[in-house]
C-alpha cells in the first residue's frame, strides 16, 4: 500500500467523516481510495455532478442531490465526490452537508472530496482530514515503464535514465511520452533525452513555471566569492553522507541587492554546479494569471520541483510576487501557504530567489526558517570588475590577458556587472565597424560612453546598502570595505 493509500486508511479507521484528497490524478486518487477502502472493509462510490453516483444518474446535477441519496443509504461506504468542493459556495449546500456529516459515523460512512486543491468554508476545515496525493516518484515510475517495456523493445538497462527524464509528470503523461519516446527513438538510448523534451513540452502547461537548461556554472560568475564558498560548502550536503552526519537538508537562499550584479546568474549557476534540474518560477505571472488559480499553479510548481528534488527553484524578484499579492488581498492566503511550505518542505529542494527592493518584502519572508541565509549582491569592486571583464572577452573568444584589465577596472567604477558585459559588446561593435581587431581604446571608450545605474539610483542603492549592513551577509569580502566597516564600528564604540 503507498504511503497515501496508509494515510487515507488509517483517516477511515480513525472515524473521519469528512476527507479531503488533493491531487491533479483523478485516476490516482482513486486508486489509492479504492486500497484504503478495501483496507478498512467499505465499498467505494464515486460521485460527480454530470453522472450521478457511479455513473447511474442517481444524485445527478447538484450535490444536494447526492447528499440526500447518500442519507438514504446505510451500506459501510466510502463516497468519492469529484470536485464536490467547488459547490458548496451556496449557504443552502453547506448546511445539509454538515446536517449530513451527523449520521455517517454510525453508518461507517465517510465523505471524500476530491480535487487538485481543495479550500472548504472554515465551518467544514477543522472537521476535515487531509491526504495530498504527490506526483509519481522513480519507484512508481519504474514499475510503470517496467509494464510498459514488456510489450516492447526496450532495453532495461536504459530504463533509469527513462525514469530519471519523466520525473515531474502524471503517472498518464509519464506513460504517454515512454511510449512516444520508444516509438520515436533510432536507438533505444535516445529515448531518455526523448522524454526530457516531451517534458519540457509538458511542463509549459504550468502557468509561470519554466524549466531552464543552465549552461553556466559558478566559474562563469564574477567575484561574489564569499557566496560562491557559501555555495561550494553545501555542494555534498544532499546525499546520504550528509544525512548520517546530522546535517539538516539545504533549505535555500535569497540573494537582495543591485540589479545586474549576479544574483540571477548565481541562482542558475548553482544548479550546473550541483548537477541538479532548474525550475523557474515567476510568482507574479502566477498571481497575475487570471484564467488559472494562482493556488492551483503554485501547489503544483512546488510538487513538480519535489518530484524532481534533488532540485533547485529559482524564484526571480520575488517581491514582485509579494506586490501582486498587496494588490489582490484574496490573493495573501495563497501566499501564506506557500511560506508555510518554505518553512516546512522536506524535499531536497533548495530555493534560489532573488530581490531588488528590499522595501516590497514583507517581514514573513526574511524570518529564519524561510531560507538558511541572505546575502546582499552590491556593486563589484575592483578586482571583480577586472574578473567580470576577463569572463566575458573570453566568452568572445578574445585573450583577457592581452588586454590592461586593472586599469580598464579602475575606469569602470559603479559599473555593475550586467554594464560591464554591455561594454565588451559595444567595444566589439566598434572593433567590428572599423574592419579591426578589438584594441584597449574600444573598451575604454565604450565605459565612458556607459552611464551606470548608480547614477540614477544611487539614493536608492545606499538605502539598501544601510539596510543590509546589519541585516545580510556580504556576498563579497573586500578588504578594503573591510578595514572601511572596522573604523566605523570602532569611532561608534568609542563614542
Amino acid at each position: 500500500m503507498t504511503d497515501a493509500a496508509a494515510e487515507l486508511s488509517l483517516l477511515l479507521r480513525s472515524g473521519y467523516r469528512l476527507v479531503a484528497v488533493e491531487s491533479f490524478e483523478e485516476d490516482r486518487a482513486l486508486r489509492a481510495l479504492e486500497r484504503a477502502s478495501r483496507s478498512a472493509g467499505r465499498t467505494l462510490r464515486t460521485w460527480s455532478v454530470a453522472s450521478g453516483l457511479d455513473g447511474s444518474g442517481e444524485g445527478i446535477g447538484s450535490l444536494d442531490a447526492c447528499l440526500r441519496s447518500i442519507a438514504a443509504s446505510e451500506e459501510p461506504a466510502v463516497f468519492a465526490l469529484m470536485d464536490a468542493h467547488e459547490l458548496l459556495s451556496d449557504p443552502l449546500t453547506r448546511r445539509l452537508l454538515r446536517d449530513t456529516l451527523g449520521d455517517l459515523g454510525r453508518r461507517r460512512q465517510t465523505l471524500v472530496l476530491v480535487g487538485p486543491v481543495v479550500e472548504l468554508p472554515e465551518a467544514l476545515d477543522r472537521d476535515t482530514g487531509r491526504v495530498q496525493i504527490p506526483l509519481p516518484t522513480a519507484e512508481d515510475l519504474t514499475g510503470l515503464f517496467s509494464r510498459v517495456s514488456e510489450t516492447s523493445e526496450a532495453q532495461p538497462e536504459h530504463l533509469d535514465e527513462c525514469v530519471r527524464s519523466a520525473l515531474g509528470l502524471t503517472a498518464s503523461e509519464a506513460v504517454r511520452v515512454y511510449r512516444k519516446a520508444l516509438l520515436q527513438a533510432e536507438a533505444e538510448d535516445d529515448a531518455p533525452s526523448l522524454i526530457a523534451r516531451e517534458k519540457r513540452r509538458a511542463l509549459r502547461r504550468v502557468p509561470a513555471l519554466e524549466f531552464v537548461d543552465g549552461r553556466e556554472d559558478l566559474s562563469s560568475v564574477g567575484g561574489l566569492g564569499e557566496l560562491k564558498r557559501w555555495l561550494r560548502d553545501r555542494r555534498r550536503a544532499f546525499g546520504e553522507d550528509a544525512r548520517r552526519f546530522g546535517l539538516p537538508v539545504p533549505r535555500g537562499l535569497l540573494l537582495l541587492g543591485v540589479q545586474g550584479c549576479g544574483k540571477s546568474l548565481c541562482a542558475k549557476a548553482v544548479a550546473r554546479e550541483w548537477s541538479f534540474p532548474l525550475l523557474r518560477l515567476d510568482l507574479a505571472a502566477a498571481f497575475g494569471d487570471r484564467t488559472t488559480s494562482p493556488e492551483i499553479t503554485v501547489r503544483q510548481a512546488a510538487a513538480v520541483a519535489e518530484s524532481l528534488a534533488p532540485a533547485v527553484l529559482w524564484i526571480d524578484e520575488i517581491e514582485k510576487g509579494f506586490a501582486a499579492v498587496q494588490e489582490d488581498a484574496s490573493s495573501s492566503r495563497v501566499f501564506g501557504s506557500f511560506l508555510t511550505w518554505l518553512a516546512e518542505k522536506r524535499s531536497p529542494v533548495f530555493v534560489a530567489a532573488t530581490a531588488n527592493d528590499v522595501a516590497a518584502i514583507p517581514p514573513e519572508l526574511l524570518r529564519r526558517g524561510r531560507f538558511d541565509d541572505l546575502f546582499f549582491v552590491d556593486l563589484p569592486t575592483e578586482a571583480e570588475r577586472v574578473e567580470v571583464l576577463a569572463i566575458h572577452l573570453r566568452k568572445q573568444g578574445r585573450d583577457p590577458t592581452q588586454f590592461p584589465l586593472e586599469e580598464l577596472a579602475a575606469q569602470a567604477e559603479r559599473l555593475s556587472g550586467a554594464e560591464l558585459e554591455q561594454v565588451v559588446g559595444a567595444a566589439l561593435h566598434t572593433a567590428f565597424a572599423r574592419g579591426r581587431e578589438l584594441q584597449e581604446g574600444d573598451l575604454a571608450g565604450a565605459i565612458q560612453e556607459t552611464v551606470p545605474l548608480y547614477e540614477t539610483y544611487e539614493e536608492r542603492i545606499k538605502e539598501l546598502r544601510n539596510w543590509a549592513r546589519t541585516r545580510a551577509r556580504p556576498a563579497t569580502l573586500d578588504p578594503k570595505m573591510v578595514d572601511l566597516f572596522q573604523v566605523a564600528e570602532a569611532r561608534r564604540s568609542a563614542n
